[in-house]
């Protein structure tokens, strides 16, 4: 029989167990950014985690051990296993049209409502979600440009009217994908000015109506639900606009914290800063100093981190579930003023290696936090 004291210990220093949600695949075994989740995986180890990836179908929360996949350095291969039901699932289900799926929603909110297992990130976040929450609150409100749902001609001519400078998104885009820009130049023959962005660049298209401008809006969009966005006039080095990339996480006292900030440089012919779409990684700290000097740069600074984490604890507010990390767009005005563009609740992979490395790292002792609460709370402290 063994001695309860030793039992206890045995069970007190369990290894913690992480899984990494996402779903089946016909071809390669499952979905998603492969180097990305043999990353998440090698960091969990070192954190003395037991982290497998696993599939919606194969989490089958009534039973004690899950069909899961691990990574196998040696052989740089994927090779598939049994695992202990997790602790915590990091939610990487990579398209929003999967998360929609009836069986992955049905398995998302089971896990919200699981009595032992901790979900964080449990969905995408939809753009005008967004914007509705930070405006609820008198803190974020000032970083929100003017933005409304796109759903009538007579609603965008209301818009121009008080911004002549528009950007149009598709309430569920990602990576820049639909994005337009409108210009209205009243002593121009043709004054609407309607920007497309294109795989590596952007499309004009110049017309004398607004009903005309407006069929064109209607013809790209396909019918996709879109808002309309005040446009700013960023900072611009070598004349092409740049915003900053603010990666948000919860640090290991369960707390927001910037984990690091990127600059993202628009394309020379592109109307977004992503990279996909021809944009550059940048240092922020130059672009800043190019800007406004070095002491001003760090002002600037101060102020884009303190705003990037006022805004992550409102978005956590708003969309009432446990979240752990985002990235979000910020972008900085010639008179240094902050202005919110976007957020993403599954934030890809920083290229810049020092960002890489501490949100990885960060992903865990978040983790190892959640961990501490639930043994606290299971034990009525």
């Amino acid at each position: 029989m063994e001695h309860p004291i030793l039992e206890d210990t045995r069970i007190q220093f369990k290894r913690p167990v992480l899984a990494v949600l996402t779903v089946d695949d016909d071809l390669q075994l499952f979905r998603g950014n492969r180097s990305n989740f043999a990353d998440i995986l090698r960091i969990g180890q070192e954190y003395g985690f037991i982290v497998y990836v696993v599939t919606v179908k194969n989490l089958k929360l009534l039973k004690s051990k899950v069909t899961g996949f691990t990574f196998i350095e040696e052989s740089q291969s994927w090779q598939k296993g049994l695992f202990p039901l997790p602790d915590i699932v990091y939610n990487r289900v990579p398209m929003r049209e999967d998360e929609l799926q009836p069986q992955v929603k049905r398995k998302i909110n089971a896990l919200l409502k699981h009595p032992t297992i901790r979900i964080f990130n449990p969905s995408f976040f939809n753009k005008w979600s967004l914007f509705e929450w930070l405006n609820m609150s008198k803190s974020t409100r000032p970083y929100i440009p003017a933005t409304r749902k796109l759903v009538t001609q007579n609603s965008l001519r209301m818009l121009l009217k008080r911004h002549p400078f528009l950007y149009l998104k598709p309430v569920s885009g990602k990576a820049g994908k639909g994005i337009m820009a409108i210009r209205l130049q009243p002593e121009k023959q043709m004054p609407y000015r309607l920007r497309m962005q294109e795989k590596r660049r952007s499309l004009n298209y110049n017309c004398a109506t607004i009903s005309k401008l407006w069929a064109k809006i209607r013809k790209e969009s396909s019918g996709e639900a879109y808002i309309a966005q005040q446009g700013i006039e960023l900072l611009k080095h070598q004349d092409r606009q740049f915003d900053l990339r603010v990666l948000v996480q919860k640090n290991q006292r369960g707390q927001w914290d910037v984990t690091g900030i990127g600059a993202r440089m628009a394309g020379s012919s592109s109307i977004t800063t992503h990279v996909p779409r021809g944009g550059s990684i940048e240092d922020p700290d130059k672009l800043l100093q190019y800007s406004f000097g070095q002491e001003q740069a760090k002002k600037v600074m101060v102020k884009v981190k303190s705003a990037a984490i006022l805004i992550a604890r409102q978005i956590e507010r708003g969309s009432g579930h446990t979240l752990g990390e985002m990235s979000m767009d910020l972008g900085v005005d010639k008179h240094g003023g902050i202005w919110f563009f976007e957020a993403n609740s599954k934030p890809m992979k920083f290229d810049e290696p020092h960002i890489r490395k501490k949100s990885l790292e960060r992903l865990f002792q978040y983790s190892q936090y959640l961990l501490t609460k639930k043994t606290k709370r299971a034990g009525g402290a």
